[in-house]
């Protein structure tokens, strides 16, 4: 096989086996993201009624969501035991102001975005073109916050830039393979638009989009081998939180393998150059 093939496929073969490892010790997490999916229902049954008070409400309880999230996922990559409960419970508050920080920065410009697909006929298919590009370059950030220093959110979007230009190929490669379902489905492009669209919108620090998306992707899977949707729901709502919790531990070990190494750099070291 060509050189940066066998390298890529060691890449990956490497990330899986630290996010197997990883799952073993962070098992917990997925309680975690199951509870915080609960608490993110409350908090929006409660918003609902507030009007815009209601969305800065909302918008916080996100970030403080994700923040513990990622927290969660930070130390079943980094610690050598386990999670414990303690470990839930003092994740809260972790990277609550970066993830705040980011979402601030993106929230004038799409408001102006959303105003001007009121207006504009081709409105929608700007706002796909808009979102699919920041569903590109800002989809490391969640990596990024709680892996690489940085002293703002424009860091962070510097950082998610540079990283997507150096490594797109190994980066999005996985993502594309498991997502063949949903593009060779009867609505596939268009399926894949409005999920990158959700996902842009909130450049994957939404936390309702870190469990959409494996369910989304369970479903597309389950269909595409004929499992019936009324079982395909069910078995989505079972998997989807150890699928969310593993798709964020192989992110995360990908992530550290890649960052601040060059390909040339990754064939020096590699034991397959």
């Amino acid at each position: 096989m060509p050189p940066i093939l066998t390298e890529t496929l060691a890449l990956y073969r490497n990330a899986f086996h630290k996010t197997g490892q990883s799952l073993v010790r962070g098992w917990m997490a997925m309680i975690a993201v199951v509870g915080f999916g609960v608490l993110l229902m409350l908090a929006t049954q409660i918003a609902s009624p507030l009007g815009m008070v209601g969305g800065f409400l909302l918008g916080a309880v996100n970030a403080l969501l994700v923040g513990a999230t990622l927290s969660l996922i930070e130390q079943s990559i980094s610690h050598g035991r386990a999670l414990t409960l303690r470990d839930i419970f003092g994740s809260v508050g972790h990277y609550f102001w970066d993830v705040i920080g980011v979402g601030f920065i993106l929230w004038l410009p799409l408001m102006a975005l959303d105003m001007v697909m009121q207006t504009n006929p081709y409105g929608q298919l700007l706002s796909y073109g808009v979102f699919l590009l920041l569903f590109l370059l800002l989809n490391p950030a969640p990596e990024i916050i709680y892996q690489v220093r940085h002293g703002s959110p424009l860091e962070v979007f510097k950082t998610s830039y540079e990283f997507v230009l150096e490594n797109w190929i190994e980066w999005f490669l996985p993502f594309a393979l498991i997502l063949v379902p949903i593009v060779l489905s009867p609505m596939g492009l268009q399926s894949f638009f409005s999920l990158s669209s959700r996902l842009g919108r909130g450049a994957g620090l939404d936390f309702s989009q870190l469990l959409v998306l494996p369910f989304t992707i369970l479903g597309g899977w389950l269909d595409y081998v004929g499992i019936p949707s009324s079982i395909s729901w069910y078995l989505g709502l079972l998997f989807t939180p150890p699928l969310a919790v593993a798709m964020l531990l192989f992110r995360g070990h990908l992530f550290a393998s890649l960052h601040g190494v060059s390909r040339r750099q990754r064939r020096f070291v590699s034991p397959f150059k």
